[in-house]
């Protein structure tokens, strides 16, 4: 429409200091809220960090367990099996001096049972002939048959022929049918040619009971094996496990090819258990001893004690959430309080800027608007116009339909006047009696005009009867006055004063028309 933009929201400080109430109690309600969380959180990642320090710590712990099992198994074995070798290796070097055929049998076996007693791991001292027959051992009784050419080690022996120590598989005992490790090694003769084999044994049960000293879990293990993967001993102690490989373990396939000592964690071949082990290689022996804790036996005072944390602190995070929530309830309630009183203090308002016969604005809510709109039309340099509308011969109306019908045809008027006003940031209002005004914003005296005409026209065609008039119905006459912009000087009532007067030169000059300064109009 010619000369008219959409205003700008009028401002209502009645309006705006609710709003900072209504945001500031919604910004406490979101404080609160937020704080708890916060709180909350605060608690979970406390605790949260505690407890994987903590399962930190436990296997850090359980690492140098594993460690130092695994050092001291290895050089319990290493001690244990340089005796026998510094022993056979003396032995060997006095029997083949001496010489087979020549050997004091009776002083040997003296000799061997002397040092059998010394050594507690041996399980016996034997000296083997060329075609594997005993010839001399620490023991009183010799079997029948006694002869051992059938070994494994004595067959290697009789086909190889280095001098160095050999350590077999486990076998049990002609003798005592006990689970004995083999340490021989070969006896020559002064040729070189193959003169028999000198063995030592060491008990499995040795190792067993040294073993069964460490304190571990019940799902622990300690294990020595060759270094090819046969098992020799291990704890728990398990007969029918003494022999198996641990060739495809992940130890022997995965660390020991790379490191001879170290920490792996791996499901165990042998009974599927989940362990941390400390593994360690011999330096002179091709043996590796692994010592292995259970993952469970590791994690399960951390689970305890996390069990127990996790139910301290859900029981105070649920106490906290209690005391939060009745806080939120309560400061809820005071809101919805707040909100019920802004609305029932807003409602008031509106009922005391409301004209309750026409639904329009009163004059006090154009007494409140029209400065801040003059203000505002001064700082955007923005033109500002009035329009003040008269119902034509009302007075001879009210006398000839009553009162009751005066107030009817004043509620359509007004009606009119509202469907008339399109923008929103314009107002209409009922300034008294039979006097209405309408403020519009970005409005000049062109768009002004055009509302004025359109709410004329409004009410002629409402087609009220009037037989006092001389068109027969009920009319409007209006008077518009413009704040152009630049003009500082223009008040409220300056601007109302120039609007009536042309309302007044309007109704002189015929009513049913509207004026504006020198210019009047009768619309048809």
């Amino acid at each position: 429409m010619l000369g008219r933009s959409k205003p700008e929201p009028k401002a209502d400080v009645f309006t705006e200091g609710s709003s900072m109430k209504s945001v500031s109690a919604g910004a406490t309600f979101r404080l609160i809220v937020s704080f708890m969380l916060a709180v909350i959180l605060a608690f979970l990642t406390v605790e949260g960090w505690r407890t994987w320090r903590d399962y930190r710590s436990a296997f850090a712990s359980a690492r140098d367990s594993v460690t130092n099992l695994a050092r001291a198994t290895a050089q319990h074995a290493e001690d244990a099996i340089r005796q026998v070798d510094v022993l056979t290796t003396a032995l060997a070097e006095r029997v083949e001096g001496d010489g087979l055929q020549s050997l004091d049998a009776a002083r040997i076996h003296k000799l061997l049972v002397q040092q059998s007693k010394i050594m507690p791991q041996l399980h016996g001292l034997f000296i083997y002939g060329p075609d594997g027959q005993w010839i001399v051992t620490d023991k009183e009784v010799t079997p029948d048959p006694a002869n051992n050419a059938d070994r494994d080690y004595f067959q290697y022996h009789r086909t190889h022929t280095d001098r160095n120590v050999r350590i077999g598989d486990v076998v049990r005992s002609r003798s005592t049918q006990d689970l004995i490790i083999p340490i021989s090694r070969r006896l020559n003769n002064p040729d070189g040619s193959f003169a028999g084999v000198l063995l030592g044994t060491i008990k499995v049960s040795y190792f067993v009971d040294y073993y069964g000293d460490f304190k571990i879990d019940d799902k622990g293990a300690l294990v020595l094996a060759t270094r090819d993967g046969t098992i020799l001993v291990r704890r728990p102690f398990i007969a029918s496990v003494v022999g198996q490989s641990l060739a495809n373990s992940e130890i022997y396939k995965r660390y020991l090819p790379n490191s001879d000592e170290g920490i792996a964690e791996v499901k165990a071949v042998v009974d599927d258990t989940e362990r941390l082990y400390g593994y360690r290689a011999l330096t002179t022996y091709p043996l590796v001893v692994e010592a292995g804790l259970s993952r469970e036996s590791i994690i399960a005072p951390w689970r305890r004690d996390l069990i127990k944390t996790g139910l301290v602190l859900f029981f105070l995070m649920a106490v906290f959430t209690v005391f939060g929530l009745i806080v939120l309830s309560q400061l809820r309630q005071r809101m919805v309080m707040s909100r019920e009183l802004r609305r029932a203090h807003q409602s008031m308002r509106e009922m005391a800027l409301t004209d309750s016969l026409t639904g329009l604005g009163n004059r006090r809510r154009l007494d409140n608007a029209l400065p801040h709109e003059i203000r505002l039309a001064q700082r955007q340099g923005s033109p500002l116009s009035l329009i003040m509308i008269d119902v034509d011969y009302f007075k001879r109306y009210n006398d000839r339909y009553g009162h009751a019908g005066g107030d009817d045809c004043l509620s359509a008027v007004g009606g009119a006047i509202q469907q008339a006003v399109k923008r929103p940031g314009d107002l209409a209002v009922r300034y008294g009696g039979e006097e209405f005004t309408v403020l519009l914003p970005n409005t000049d005296s062109a768009g002004a005009a055009q509302v004025a005409e359109d709410i004329l026209r409004a009410i002629r065609s409402l087609n009220i009867e009037h037989s006092e008039h001389p068109l027969g119905k009920v009319t409007a006459s209006a008077g518009i006055a413009t704040q152009l912009p630049g003009i500082e000087d223009v008040t409220p009532a300056s601007l109302l004063k120039s609007a009536d007067a042309c309302l007044y030169a309007a109704k002189q000059s015929g009513r049913n028309r509207w004026y504006a300064t020198d210019d009047a109009h009768l619309l048809t």
